[in-house]
């Protein structure tokens, strides 16, 4: 390889894009012992996590393949090839699909109760589902030795990519997904059971339009502490566009919608179609900045109370439609306030006037409730009883006036999160009882983050790269105080609580919520015995939570791009001081600035460290000062030195004229006694006129277009406190000692138009201009000179080019 290609190829992987986060906050290493990690050979596109809790095997879908893991050790896995047909697999080709497309993606893993597990697959865009025997790990097979197979329609995408959910209650399969090849209808059904009850929705854009299925959940009533007889209920989240909005634009909404377990069904008016069929829109809003973040990604079920339905939250994963850069949020429901906006007004379209308003009146019984004991007392035992009224009624209004509103957990720029899951503990401070919230968020980098939220305040306690950047985070499901966490190719297994986990004293302190305290003499992370102290992070030896940062003052030359860090330490969002007339650009929390003549000025980062009531605190300030760029002061020592290289030239050529001089004049006296001063003095008088004396340029006028030079220096600084120069693609970084930054490449030929660069031969093209006035000076002196014998032929020499 040629060294030039070896530069290229050093200076392309140094420059590739970082991911700062990682970087930014220490001990964000995992040890090798907290982690397993299991080699999936020949194993791709891994989509579907189900778990036994009892044996620990954890049950794969892939692409032509189902995969058993046993979490407990790390045994060969055994594999089920589900693959397609050659023949099939052309025919799916042919109707415009890729191959990759085509093959059996394996989106269905689900347990039916007698031993077997049911798979569902894309199998070629013609989705088909299969039994898995739990026992042999093997699928069943036909008589004739096929595989014993049933269609997967409703039961699974066609497109492998497509959003998708399932949930199984009692043993029925409820899923939303597309029902065609061209994925343009949309179902929520009941696909299993009994062929009379298997119903679906509606097919209106009022109850579905252009839906992006997230996540299910069953919610089963307590049978000794449900005196209502309330029947149990299934939930979806998913994203749609919103009709209730008219705009010039399509304005995506996050719902949740709710079916009842014993819905069978109308007589007459929606048959076959949910009778309870409600949904509502969530809001996440930040009411600080008034921001809305509109797009779900996925949605985590909780019971807060173990045993008690009605103590249940769903946290979810929230995008925005409108917002440039990456930013994640996470809110919080609960079945409470879910139910309410359910029992609450109806949203009504009255075609009229084209506005939205609450219909009056609504018939009773109220539709969409599910069966009680009262409105079993009343006959209506089953929803094939209830009135045409009823079911017209609920068929026109299937969305909720009012809406599920929620404030973000925590608001992160920059980051993308794809999976969550959540843990819950509680810690004694004293005389209180703390409870706190783990929140573990896989995002699209193959990085899960751990955060801590106790009451108002969230803190990021870790980021643990686990996969490829290229690979992100698709499953985080929790077993037994661990964590197993997939994405496409590879799953991890690590440990999501205790202390133990936070390897250095400031992720230590960070974690002084749970409990967590540093143990100076075993240089370890532990539970707290006493009461919680104040002082956690300055047992580490440096402030880390100070809200008075240090102003560095940066001395800088305009045109530099400058880093300015500020380290996030909770995931609450941060923002920047800084004077009006700037150029910046935001890179995750730091601040990128272009320095310009009005650059001057102070510039601090607030954080939101202790809740969104409390006062933002500042995490890093500075002060940055323009000087005199380091071009001019070298175009400035460049001027001084050709100066006196001009004095010294101009002395020479002086010299060497007043020999010549001498020595014509010697020669013609001489000549002149000698009987031959006719004709001597004749060409003396030709060669040396007495009036016309060479004229020697100034130093200013044979130097003042001077060649352009390339200084270069390595000046950048470390942007977290270091003092070795390191270069960091283009960017100059702050440095906290104040010193000053200096480009790494200047140009003179741009800041100063009009100066040219060498040509091909070496030559400066400008110089030749630069030298017009001392070619005039010496043009008679040059045909003159070229007269005499000693100098005819003898070209003068040209002046070369030197780098001062």
């Amino acid at each position: 390889m040629k060294p030039a290609t070896c530069l290229l190829a050093t200076l392309l992987a140094l420059c590739l894009p970082l991911r700062s986060w990682t970087a930014a906050l220490p001990g964000h290493e995992v040890a090798s012992f907290m982690v397993t990690q299991w080699e999936l050979d020949d194993v791709a596109n891994i989509s579907t996590f189900l778990l036994d809790r009892e044996s620990g095997i954890l049950y794969l879908g892939a692409r032509d393949m189902i995969v058993a893991v046993d979490t407990t050790n790390k045994l060969k896995s055994p594999k089920i090839v589900w693959n397609v047909p050659e023949e099939k697999s052309k025919s799916c080709v042919t109707k415009g699909k890729t191959e990759a497309d085509c093959n059996n993606y394996i989106r269905l893993l689900e347990f039916l109760g007698d031993g077997r597990i049911y798979a569902c697959g894309t199998y070629a865009f013609d989705p088909q589902c299969a039994f898995v025997n739990i026992s042999t790990f093997s699928l069943e097979k036909l008589e004739d030795g096929k595989e014993k197979m049933e269609t997967g329609k409703g039961k699974c995408p066609f497109e492998p990519s497509q959003h998708y959910t399932a949930v199984m209650a009692g043993g029925i399969l409820y899923t939303a997904t597309t029902s065609n090849f061209l994925g343009t209808l949309f179902d929520i059904s009941r696909v299993t059971g009994i062929e009379q009850e298997r119903i679906r929705t509606e097919r209106s854009i009022n109850w579905l339009s252009d839906p992006e299925f997230i996540s299910s959940a069953f919610i089963q009533e307590d049978q000794k502490n449900n005196p209502t007889g309330e029947d149990d209920k299934i939930y979806f989240f998913f994203t749609e566009v919103a009709k209730e909005y008219d705009l010039y634009t399509k304005v995506k909404v996050p719902r949740v919608a709710r079916v009842c377990k014993s819905d069978v069904g109308g007589m007459k008016t929606l048959q076959r179609r949910w009778t309870t069929f409600l949904k509502a829109q969530l809001v996440c809003e930040d009411r600080g900045s008034r921001q809305r973040f509109n797009i779900l990604t996925d949605v985590f079920t909780k019971q807060h109370t173990p045993g008690d339905p009605s103590s249940t939250h769903f946290y979810g994963i929230f995008t925005s439609q409108w917002e440039r850069e990456e930013m994640s949020a996470v809110c919080v429901y609960s079945l409470e306030d879910i139910t309410k906006v359910m029992d609450g007004p109806f949203k009504e379209l009255k075609k009229t006037c084209e506005n939205w308003m609450n219909p009056e009146p609504v018939p009773t019984p109220r539709p969409g409730q599910c069966l009680n004991s009262a409105l079993k007392a009343e006959g209506y035992d089953s929803s094939l009883k209830l009135p045409d009224k009823v079911l017209t009624f609920m068929r026109d209004h299937p969305l909720m006036e009012n809406s599920v509103v929620s404030a973000p957990l925590l608001v992160r720029s920059g980051v993308t999160y794809t999976k969550l899951a959540v843990t819950l503990t509680s810690v004694s401070n004293g005389n209180r009882k703390l409870n706190a919230t783990v929140l573990h968020l896989g995002t699209d980098h193959g990085e899960l983050h751990r955060i801590a939220v106790v009451g108002p305040n969230a803190t990021l306690l870790q980021e643990l790269p686990l996969f490829p950047a290229s690979e992100p985070i698709n499953n985080i499901l929790l077993y037994k105080d661990e964590a197993l966490v997939g994405s496409p190719y590879s799953l991890v297994k690590l440990r999501t609580e205790g202390c133990s986990l936070y390897t250095t004293c400031e992720v230590c302190a960070r974690a002084r919520s749970l409990g967590c305290v540093w143990r100076q003499k075993e240089a370890a992370c532990g539970l707290a015995i006493t009461e919680l102290g104040e002082d956690s992070i300055s047992r580490c030896g440096r402030s880390e939570d100070s809200c008075s940062p240090e102003i560095k003052e940066l001395h800088v030359a305009e045109g530099l791009h400058v880093m300015l860090p500020c380290v996030q330490v909770s995931p609450r969002p941060c923002h920047w001081q800084h004077p009006p007339q700037r150029h910046t650009r935001r890179h995750l929390s730091d601040l990128e600035v272009r320095v310009t003549s009005e650059s001057n000025g102070t510039y601090v980062c607030f954080c939101e460290e202790a809740g969104r009531e409390q006062p933002d605190c500042p995490r890093a300030a500075y002060r940055i000062l323009l000087q005199e760029s380091s071009a001019t002061l070298s175009i400035k020592q460049a001027s001084s030195r050709q100066f006196m290289v001009g004095y010294i030239m101009f002395l020479f050529i002086g010299a060497l004229l007043g020999s010549l001089l001498m020595c014509l004049l010697h020669r013609r006296f001489k000549r002149g006694g000698s009987g031959h001063s006719s004709s001597t003095s004749e060409k003396g008088r030709d060669l040396l006129p007495s009036s016309d004396t060479p004229q020697s340029p100034s130093s200013a006028s044979m130097f003042s277009d001077a060649p352009p030079f390339t200084e270069k220096r390595n000046g950048t600084l470390n942007g977290h406190g270091g003092h070795i120069p390191e270069r960091k693609c283009g960017y100059i970084f702050a440095n906290s000692s104040g010193h000053k930054l200096h480009d790494t490449s200047v140009h003179l030929g741009e800041e100063f138009p009009g100066r040219e660069r060498a040509g091909p031969e070496g030559e400066e093209e400008g110089l030749g201009d630069g030298l017009s006035e001392l070619g005039d000076g010496l043009g008679g002196l040059e045909e003159e000179l070229a007269k005499l014998h000693v100098l005819r032929g003898a070209p003068l020499a040209q002046c070369e080019e030197s780098s001062i």
